[in-house]
């Protein structure tokens, strides 16, 4: 189910990202609870001058070089004023970059209004930059899936199936020949740019695996923290049927299909599980099979060209029948 996000919390932001963007609360923890309810970065260039038409009051306001000499050519009422608008209209906190001293005015209002203000040394355009990924990351789209995700020679390959189908098995001999695990049984999925879906798992359950009849274990320890991911994009979906007798298997490839998640479409392929079948070795065939495409070489269809392109110079060559006429006989 698509999980729907309504907003983070200022303390949450500051919480996950205080490191990365080196911030450091100047009020304290007043106000930590507001809300971010938009995934981007603004910076208040025009309110400050008095101008709150299409304000984008929902995201964090950046105030940077050119916003705090600004403020200073102004005069304390006015700055007072400006500020009292913005806390008005309910913004979430303020990030003042490259070190600078808030002024007089701004700390007034801020502590007054409960309003968090946050600062940084980093130079403006990281901490757009960087800010911008962190909140896009937080309000993308997410969704989880009944399934095991690793890392194939750089394809991402979700494996899907009925539980007892095989899907552990498998991904633990993939993981023996030197791939990573992102997740098992339960992969955590978020749509990054609307266009990638990035799969993780739960911080709890990272690099661990349930084995039937042996039990948990940690793959870090037992093959190397090498075979273990965060996070991988995911360019492949397979799913691990039980093989019967009436089962029709794709024999030459040509046709794609798909498997959609949160409105992704993802290439998708059906492996039929039954005794002596390698179905390991069939998931590595499948991920490298769609690396090639990503290159641009699909090996299915490249060989229907050629098999085309023979029998059309097999009718060219052909002997023509000769005729004979009927007066002649």
């Amino acid at each position: 189910m698509h999980q729907p996000i309504n907003g983070i919390t200022v303390d949450h932001f500051f919480t996950c990202y205080k490191d990365q963007l080196k911030l450091e609360p100047i009020n304290g923890k007043d106000g930590m609870h507001r809300l971010i309810k938009e995934g981007t970065i603004n910076r208040p260039a025009l309110a400050l001058t008095g101008f709150f038409k299409y304000f984008a009051n929902k995201r964090i306001q950046v105030l940077g070089a050119a916003e705090m000499t600004y403020l200073r050519s102004l005069t304390s009422e006015r700055q007072e004023e400006v500020f009292r608008q913005m806390a008005k209209r309910q913004v979430p906190c303020f990030i003042v970059t490259r070190n600078y001293v808030p002024t007089r005015a701004m700390l007034k209002v801020c502590k007054e209004t409960h309003l968090p203000l946050l600062r940084t040394p980093m130079i403006t355009k990281h901490v757009l930059n960087l800010a911008t990924l962190a909140v896009d990351n937080e309000f993308a789209p997410s969704t989880s899936e009944h399934a095991t995700t690793l890392d194939i020679q750089g394809i991402g390959v979700m494996l899907r199936g009925d539980s007892g189908v095989g899907k552990s098995e498998c991904a633990l001999a993939l993981i023996e020949r030197g791939y990573s695990l992102v997740a098992d049984d339960l992969t955590q999925i978020s749509l990054v740019d609307e266009r990638e879906l990035i799969a993780t798992s739960s911080p709890l359950n990272r690099g661990y695996m349930e084995c039937r009849g042996i039990g948990i274990i940690n793959i870090a320890e037992m093959f190397g923290i090498k075979n273990v991911r965060v996070d991988k994009r995911i360019d492949l979906v397979v799913s691990l049927h039980e093989w019967t007798p009436e089962v029709e298997e794709d024999r030459t490839g040509l046709e794609e299909n798909f498997y959609e998640i949160l409105d992704i479409k993802v290439p998708h392929v059906e492996l039929y599980a039954r005794p002596g079948r390698d179905i390991a070795r069939l998931v590595e065939v499948a991920a490298l099979v769609q690396a090639l495409k990503l290159t641009g070489h699909d090996p299915a269809k490249e060989f229907n060209d050629r098999l085309i392109a023979h029998m059309a110079k097999g009718k060219e060559s052909a002997p023509k029948p000769r005729i004979t006429r009927l007066d002649h006989v």
